[in-house]
Parts: structure tokens; sequence; C-alpha cells
């Protein structure tokens, strides 16, 4: 298990809008640009093996960055015949980048700060006020909605933080509210921001609705 005193002050980061990763969490990545199989390259020959997810901004060309990103570690990879890679990451903290590292290196980099995300590297969070049966028959009628499909009994037998965090890395939000729920404090209050995100989308509210 990591722990602080384990993880690095600097990381290579992966900017990609609409995808966050989530501590205890995986996230399935499909690398082809040579600058980032370059990068995966290097994550591999570190002990750690971790590269940092983070959004970029909206409207700055992918330039300005999210201050808070998660680091995942590469748990599982495979090589295609054309040079491309399968990557699985398995999150471990969220941090907050103090600032970018300018170098020769084809990707970014930069220096990180882990503090205020402890809880993090500990043991899966519960949710006391998770009324489960609420909760799936929301998430029922939303599917219902977008025409969506899923396992529905993989999703009930799901525990709490497996089934907040899945949901919020995997429906389509708008960018800015995947970031809302990757920032959520504690699990309570990123279920509460995707019932919200949810109610809105099945009201027909836009983005801005849901930020006032």
């Amino acid at each position: 298990m990591f722990q602080f005193a384990n993880l690095p002050d600097t990381i290579a980061v992966f900017p990609l809008p609409g995808a966050v990763l989530l501590p205890r969490s995986r996230l399935p990545l499909h690398i082809f640009e040579p600058r980032y199989l370059q990068m995966l390259e290097d994550a591999l020959k570190t002990p750690q093996r971790l590269i940092g997810m983070v959004q970029p901004c909206p409207g700055h060309d992918s330039e300005l960055l999210h201050s808070i990103g998660c680091a995942g570690r590469v748990t599982q990879f495979s090589e295609t015949e054309d040079g491309r890679y399968l990557v699985t990451l398995s999150g471990i903290s969220r941090f907050r980048i103090l600032g970018e590292i300018s170098g020769f290196s084809p990707y970014r980099r930069c220096e990180v700060n882990w503090q205020g995300f402890e809880r993090d590297l500990g043991r899966g969070e519960a949710d006391s006020n998770f009324d489960r049966a609420a909760f799936l028959d929301l998430l029922g009628r939303f599917f219902a909605a977008r025409s969506l499909s899923t396992d529905w009994e993989a999703l009930q037998e799901a525990d709490d933080e497996l089934l907040i965090n899945s949901l919020s890395m995997l429906l389509e939000f708008e960018p800015e509210d995947k970031q809302a729920l990757l920032e959520a404090p504690c699990l309570a209050t990123r279920r509460e921001t995707l019932v919200t995100l949810i109610e809105f989308a099945l009201r027909g509210g836009s983005h801005e609705e849901i930020l006032q």
C-alpha cells in the first residue's frame, strides 16, 4: 500500500478532458500518441509507475490545467500489433499541482503536493446516509431517458464507494461537472453531487443551470 512518504514530488500528467480517475477505482486508457507512449515507458521504469490524470481547463486549448488531479498506478498494460497500448490505471491519490516543470520531455510533468488527500490512501469509504433503493430508481430513470443499458445485478451488488465512484467516472457529464465529482471531499458529497447532476439531466437542465 502506498504511503505519503512513497509518493513523488513530480509526476507525469496526462491531460484528458472528461476523463477523471478516483482513488481505489480503475480507469482504462488507450494510448497511441508518441509523446504518451514515451510517458508510459518512462512511468514503467519507476518504482511507483504513476501517471497523473488531470483535466484541461475549458477554453484554453489544453494549456491551462485544473489544479487538482488524481494519480494512478499502471497495473495492467498490453501492446497491440501496431504499437498502441491498452492500459489500466488504478487510482492511488488525488494531488494538487504546484507548478509545471519545463524541460525536454515530450509530455507534461508537474510538481505536486499530496497534502489534504490523506483519506485517499486509507481504506474504502462508506456513506451512512446512502439510500440505495432511491438512488437506483433515479439511476434507472436516467438510463431509460438516455437509452443506456447496464448490468443492474452488478450495480446492486457493488459496495457504496465502487458504485458511486464508477458512475462518477463513467457517466457523460460536462468536464467541469466531472471535476466537481473529482474534488468532492468525501464519498457522501460526491454522491450528493452525482444525484444533483442526474436530476438536472432528467429535467433537461443545462450546464449553466447546474453551476448556479
